[in-house]
């Protein structure tokens, strides 16, 4: 039986690319900024480590793009932001998601 930590972070893998994807379409961000804001939702915080290699493929995917931009706190940072077809795969996630999550809890209510 998997405990909750690890049921959630099976879960979170699933779906994180999304999430980032999500993130970036509100606009431009630098790695550890999408860090934060995952943090900032319960059930998503997840580290640089997860980050930056699933920022590395979406970017050699061609869903990101990459630009430096200087910071008032160190060097510069290196912001992402989604391309067409970044835009294009979070579309399909969202629609996708919505019957997919829909079914998920048709199922789980049914078990009552």
């Amino acid at each position: 039986m998997s405990t909750d930590a690890q049921l959630l972070a099976q879960l979170r893998r699933g779906v994180i690319e999304h999430c980032v994807l999500a993130l970036l379409d509100r606009g431009p961000r630098y790695g550890f900024d999408l860090v934060r804001a995952l943090a900032a939702v319960e059930g998503l915080g997840t580290t640089e480590g997860t980050i930056y290699p699933l920022l590395s493929r979406l970017r050699k995917d061609g869903l990101l793009e990459t630009s430096w931009q200087p910071s008032d706190q160190g060097p510069p940072r290196r912001y992402y932001e989604l391309t067409g077809p970044g835009r294009t795969a979070l579309e399909g996630f969202r629609r996708h998601w919505r019957s997919f999550s829909a079914a998920v809890d048709q199922v789980l209510e049914g078990e009552k």
